[in-house]
């Protein structure tokens, strides 16, 4: 299922919002999904956020991914619709929030993850949520159909990928982002705190490593004081919108922002994306075979 961001729909690529989901729906009749940061920090932003899941929900949106706060709300909001909610989570604790809020699901972010990755591995992450009675997704790390199989045997019920997704003819990344994609192997992601106050995965570049990995003092002084971390916030998600439009849509590659995550190992081509999903498909299917069927067994029959 494709998840739409509001905010990259809307600032980084021109639409409105509605007329943005009217888009995708005029180019599939497949299930899409949204994703909400609902991070409290401004009231205006809460305000534009609960409008937009209400226009989601008016044009048949039924499914959510929640992040950065306090899921409560928008399952009061969705749940009457027959709509359902996974939230983002990277520890236990805001697992147990989620839990708590009555989401529908978790989706549990690695230390593989691109964006803002948590600081758990897949296999440890998953240790502390698996007992907490919901579907747990994998998020982080996964570029190949090995990868895929590794986590659905590990015992996650899906992943999430972004990463695989950029370098595809579809997505309206660069050429020279999808590229560095292609040809970046795992050491060469960092994560840098100077996007957003809170660790963000990129490729190292020039551009990325000029730029710091750590915040400064009075930033983090800033970032920590409880009556300046919310202004503080709002001021690094607008220069991280900036930075993230003038070059994620920059063919020059002169700035080299560009997020992602370690599954860059094995992304190896810009490929159409249904060829991508048809493999994993392909993948599943292989796996639930029973032992000793082979393919060609199972195609005959």
């Amino acid at each position: 299922m494709g998840i739409l961001q509001p905010i990259s729909l809307t600032y980084v690529h021109g639409y409105g919002f509605r007329e943005g989901i009217r888009k995708i729906r005029s180019l599939t009749s497949r299930p899409i999904g949204m994703n909400a940061l609902i991070e409290t920090s401004s009231r205006t932003y809460r305000k534009r956020m609960e409008e937009w899941i209400d226009v989601a929900l008016e044009e048949g949106i039924r499914f959510f991914v929640t992040s950065l706060g306090k899921p409560d709300w928008v399952v009061r909001a969705v749940e009457p619709l027959g709509g359902r909610v996974y939230h983002d989570v990277t520890e236990r604790k805001w697992a147990l929030k989620g839990v708590e809020a009555g989401v529908h699901g978790l989706i549990a972010v690695n230390r593989r993850a691109g964006g803002h990755p948590g600081e758990r591995t897949p296999e440890a992450l998953l240790e502390e949520v698996a007992d907490l009675g919901l579907p747990v997704v994998c998020a982080g790390g996964v570029g190949t159909e090995e990868e895929f199989i590794a986590a659905l045997r590990m015992g996650y019920d899906g992943v999430q990928m972004g990463t695989r997704f950029i370098a595809t003819p579809e997505c309206r990344a660069s050429t020279p982002y999808k590229e560095a994609i292609v040809q970046a192997g795992e050491e060469d992601i960092l994560w840098t705190e100077r996007i957003t106050g809170t660790p963000v995965a990129v490729i190292a570049t020039p551009y990325t490593r000029a730029m710091g990995e750590k915040v400064g003092p009075l930033a983090r002084r800033l970032l920590r004081h409880p009556r300046t971390k919310h202004w503080m916030r709002s001021w690094y998600g607008l220069r991280s919108l900036w930075k993230l439009k003038r070059s994620s849509l920059d063919e020059s590659g002169s700035k080299e922002y560009w997020q992602a995550g370690k599954s860059v190992s094995g992304v190896q081509a810009i490929e159409p994306a249904g060829d991508i999903v048809r493999r994993f498909e392909g993948a599943a299917a292989e796996r639930e075979r029973p032992e000793g069927q082979g393919r060609r067994d199972s195609e005959g029959a």
